[in-house]
C-alpha cells in the first residue's frame, strides 16, 4: 500500500493519530526511528531551522518545496506537506500542491489566513473570505484526484481566533463539503470544543497539542482520551525545533563557560560520532561502495582494513 494511502486509512479510523512535527530531513527520520507512523513539516520549525526568523510568511514557496522533497526523501513513513496559504490563489496552491504530490508526500495543510500569515498561536491573525478558500480546495481536490486519489488534504481554518468558534465550525464544514478530507480548527482551547467539533464536522478533526509552551491555546488532553472522542489527527507541530534549540543553547553556553574551553568527558551533550555517522547511513554509503566501485579503487581509498 502506498503512502498516502496508509496515512488516509490510519486517519479515516479517527483514532487520534499523532504526526510530530519536523524541522528538517535529520529530525523526521528520528520521528520516523521513535515509532512514529507519520511525520508532519512543520511551517515554523522550517522557518526557524532555515532563517531563523518566526513564521509571519518569511519563506519563499522555493525553500519550502526544496525542504520538503529533502524530507519526503529521508524517511519511509508518510509526509505531510504544509504549503501555508498555499503560495497565492487558487491557481497557485494547485500547482504547489501538484509539486508536493509528485516528490512523493502523502498530504498537505493549506489555511485560509491572510498573506502574509503568522503561526497559529501568534496574535494579529486574519483569514480570507471562505469562499476564496474553498476555491483554493476545490482546486487542489482536482489535482488530487488526477494525480492520487489517496493524497489527503487538511483544510485548517485559523478563524477561531478572529470569528469564534461557530464561525470556525462553520468555514471547517464548507472546506470538507469542498472536497478537504479532514480539518483543522487552529487554536481551539478545551476539551469541551474539541469533542463538539468531533460531532459537528463532517469530516475528520485534527487537532495540535504542545506543553510547556507559554500562550499555546489548546487544552493537553491525552491522546487516549482523543482517540475516544474520534479525533482523526493529532500534530504534535514544533517539538523538534524547540528540543534542537534547547540543546543547542545549553550545550554551547555549557561549553562556553567552560574554563579549559572544552567539556572533556562529558559525553552525555552529544551522541557518539559512531552513533551519528551510522544514523545517518555511512553504512550504507560503504556497501555501495564495495558493490560499484573497482577494488583499486577501494584499495586507494581504505588502504587500511581496519579503517573500513
Amino acid at each position: 500500500m502506498k503512502k498516502s494511502a496508509n496515512l488516509r486509512k490510519a486517519i479515516m479510523e479517527r483514532r487520534a493519530v499523532v504526526v510530530p512535527g519536523c524541522h528538517d530531513a535529520l529530525s523526521a527520520k528520528v520521528i520516523e526511528i521513535a515509532g512514529f507512523e507519520a511525520v508532519q513539516v512543520s511551517g515554523f520549525g522550517l522557518a526557524a531551522s532555515f532563517l531563523s526568523k518566526p513564521d509571519v510568511g518569511l519563506m519563499q514557496m522555493k525553500d519550502i518545496l526544496d525542504i520538503t522533497a529533502n524530507i519526503v526523501q529521508a524517511v519511509d513513513i508518510p509526509v505531510m506537506a504544509d504549503l501555508d496559504t498555499g503560495g497565492g490563489n487558487a491557481i497557485n496552491t494547485a500547482d504547489n500542491v501538484r509539486r508536493v504530490i509528485q516528490m512523493g508526500a502523502a498530504g498537505v495543510n493549506i489555511e485560509d489566513q491572510v498573506f502574509p500569515k503568522r503561526c497559529g498561536h501568534l496574535a494579529g491573525k486574519e483569514v480570507i473570505p471562505c469562499e476564496e478558500m474553498e476555491g483554493k480546495i476545490r482546486a487542489v481536490v482536482d489535482v488530487r484526484n488526477a494525480l492520487d486519489p489517496d493524497f489527503l488534504i487538511n483544510a485548517r481554518t485559523d478563524a477561531y481566533a478572529v470569528e469564534g468558534f461557530e464561525a470556525a465550525i462553520e468555514r471547517c464544514n464548507r472546506y470538507l463539503a469542498a472536497g478537504a478530507d479532514l480539518a483543522f480548527i487552529d487554536g481551539i482551547h478545551t476539551r469541551v470544543e474539541i469533542e463538539t467539533a468531533v460531532q459537528r464536522l463532517g469530516g475528520p478533526l485534527s487537532v495540535n497539542l504542545m506543553d510547556g509552551i507559554t500562550g499555546v491555546k489548546t487544552e493537553l488532553v491525552p491522546i487516549p482520551e482523543l482517540a475516544k472522542m474520534g479525533v482523526g489527527r493529532v500534530s504534535i507541530p514544533v517539538a523538534s525545533i524547540l528540543v534542537a534549540h534547547r540543546a543547542l543553547m545549553e550545550f554551547f553556553a555549557a561549553l562556553r563557560k567552560s574554563p579549559t574551553g572544552i567539556l572533556a568527558g562529558q559525553t552525555q551533550w552529544i551522541s557518539s560520532f559512531e552513533e551519528f555517522t551510522q544514523f545517518v547511513g555511512i553504512g550504507d554509503y560503504r556497501a555501495m561502495e564495495e558493490i560499484y566501485l573497482p577494488p583499486c579503487v577501494l584499495e586507494k581509498k581504505y588502504p587500511d582494513p581496519l579503517m573500513n
